[in-house]
């Protein structure tokens, strides 16, 4: 099969024919047919992230049809047309069993801990409990960033957050997970505010439904600025980039009583920020991390697709062909990509 890899961190990935994987007993081999870019690659690309050995296939946000089924699969076969969530949980360990299979003590990240979707084939372990099936009427393209920015993002201000209607929220970084986040606030009734230091990100998260932007470049204090113009700061706060001003200024950007939401992977500088513990104890300020989303609760984000309300084909901003993998990564050292980009011919 064809697939991209990364043979030398920071490096163009190589394009070339490896073997084709087989199915473990409780797993499938997918036929990719579409997979997100996302900043998680960028990270394992530039070599933040732990990966088994090089050569490494990368990529994670995939859709596309089954292929071949393990002897031990019960719910899926050949033929069928799936999403793979991006965090795959073993389906028996405590946190499995009590339903966070997004937490597993065992996680099958794909494109992290084994090889992923940057290629025609894709081996996936326990298919069983984390499979999503496609709906007929979203294609590959729109559905492979739902396998994590926009579940993720779903996560973050549902669950985690808890934004209920008329509620501020306020994004901190109009990438991918924070458009998407931006996108699903507005449709559940809140008041979004975005905040990135890009011009055109913002004014995306505008056609996206946020009721005010915040340019981060021409403001001292994002996070005093978002309490202004939030009349008391947000009820909901999401760091969506994982830098150290990102996360501050979305602490600070609270009312009493706010809960910060940690989206964004931080590695390097960033790993260990300083905590404003001063406005976190006088504000009684709950922080809490966000990570992916359960298969069983993709359902809740087909529901809200299905009635209009939110609409992930607004976020694909470009798609690109295999050998395009390369220019996409590069172009996020800089952060310079707006929405997200697909690869749809593997």
């Amino acid at each position: 099969m064809r697939a991209a890899l990364i043979t030398e961190f920071n490096k163009p990935l190589e394009i070339g024919l490896v073997d084709d994987p087989s199915p473990s007993p409780g797993g499938i081999v997918l036929r990719v047919e579409a997979t997100g870019v996302c900043r998680s690659d960028w990270h394992a690309w530039v070599g933040h992230e732990k990966l088994p050995e090089l050569p490494h296939v990368p990529g994670h946000e995939m859709a596309g049809t089954i292929e071949a089924v393990g002897a031990e699969v019960e719910r899926w076969r050949p033929g069928d047309r799936v999403i793979v969530p991006f965090s795959i949980g073993c389906g028996v360990c405590d946190s499995c069993s009590d339903g966070h299979l997004n937490t597993c003590d065992r996680p099958f990240t794909p494109g992290f801990t084994h090889w992923g979707s940057f290629a025609e084939l894709a081996a996936i372990d326990h298919a069983d409990p984390n499979l999503v099936r496609l709906p007929p009427d979203l294609d590959p393209v729109h559905a492979a960033a739902l396998g994590c920015r926009f579940i993720t993002a779903f996560r973050a201000v549902t669950d985690r957050g808890q934004i209920v209607p008329g509620q501020w929220l306020a994004v901190h970084g109009c990438g991918g997970v924070g458009l998407s986040a931006v996108m699903i606030g507005a449709a559940l009734g809140a008041q979004v505010v975005a905040v990135d230091i890009d011009e055109r990100k913002l004014e995306m998260a505008t056609a996206l439904g946020a009721a005010t932007v915040v340019d981060a470049t021409t403001t001292e204090d994002a996070g005093r600025t978002v309490r202004e113009v939030s009349h008391g700061g947000a009820h909901v706060s999401i760091d969506a980039v994982g830098t150290t001003s990102a996360a501050l200024n979305s602490i600070r950007s609270l009312r009493k009583h706010g809960r910060h939401i940690q989206v964004g992977l931080m590695y390097g500088d960033d790993a260990a920020p300083p905590i404003p513990m001063d406005p976190i104890m006088m504000r009684e300020i709950e922080i809490l991390g966000s990570r992916g989303m359960p298969a069983h609760h993709y359902p809740r984000v087909f529901d809200l697709i299905s009635s209009g309300s939110v609409d992930p084909r607004k976020l694909v901003t470009a798609t690109v062909p295999l050998e395009g993998i390369s220019r996409v990564l590069a172009d996020m050292d800089d952060y310079s990509g707006v929405g997200v980009t697909v690869i749809d011919r593997i």
